[in-house]
């Protein structure tokens, strides 16, 4: 069998299934473990898998720049900063991500909303600079210019001051098995202690970000409140989510 022929049908086995298992797949196309272990390195160098024990899961979409994030305005993404801003009460201490759907949140907390914002991400402050009743607490550090966010010890050490009554996460892979994942190790360090320091964490999860996976780590799905994701996303997506007991809200 081809090696080009072998790897597309790992790529349309990955999308059918959600995952890989490299025995089960060794076994079926006739070859050896090692070498469905040399094609799913190969593709995961070229972005289009993330190799895990075993085998491999979907590669999430959403590790581009901020700067090639910030070209995407879909609907989607609106839809959930809307539900999120909805969400946040009257003197409430909210904690909003970087990243572009964050940002959508920030657009859409109401102009008589008063409440305390803390961020570390500068994009964020500034989308809040004109709101009238809103104080907003920038947390600093090393910028990240990747998400154009604070993470390191300086950030780390902010947090620790910081009680907050809800945190809206933002990060590139939700997955069942896997939890939250970013693709980055500080980022992630920095997204874990932020949650630690709210009461309740909302994911914001747009479909493509749904059954895919980063290479690092943030937090187990059973230590988040609930996932903000799109009104299209299908019953059968959700599903082993609130098995998994998370609070689901389509925008």
């Amino acid at each position: 069998m081809l090696t080009s022929y072998r790897k597309q049908q790992l790529l349309t086995r990955l999308k059918q299934d959600g995952k890989l298992v490299a025995k089960e797949l060794s076994e079926e196309l006739g070859v050896s473990e090692d070498t469905i272990r040399r094609d799913l390195r190969e593709l995961a160098q070229d972005g289009l898998l993330l190799r895990v024990h075993g085998g491999a899961l979907p590669a999430s979409p959403a590790m581009g720049d901020f700067a090639a994030r910030e070209e995407i305005r879909h609907e989607g993404k609106v839809a959930i900063g809307r539900a999120a801003a909805a969400m946040v009460q009257q003197g409430q201490v909210i904690i909003l991500d970087g990243g572009t759907t964050s940002r959508e949140i920030a657009r859409h907390l109401p102009h008589e909303l008063k409440a305390t914002v803390v961020t570390h991400s500068p994009t964020i402050a500034l989308e809040l600079l004109y709101h009238p009743s809103l104080e907003v607490i920038l947390l600093g550090g090393r910028l990240f210019k990747h998400s154009v966010v604070a993470v390191g010890a300086a950030c780390l050490e902010g947090i620790k001051a910081i009680r907050a009554d809800i945190f809206f996460m933002g990060v590139t892979g939700v997955h069942p098995q896997t939890g939250l994942t970013t693709g980055d190790f500080e980022e992630a360090g920095v997204k874990r202690a932020l949650s630690h320091a709210a009461a309740e964490t909302y994911v914001l999860a747009s479909a493509e970000k749904l059954n895919a996976a980063s290479p690092f780590k943030v937090l187990e799905l059973s230590q988040v409140t609930g996932i903000i994701t799109e009104a299209h996303v299908s019953d059968a997506m959700i599903r082993p989510y609130k098995k998994l007991g998370i609070h689901a809200v389509r925008a």
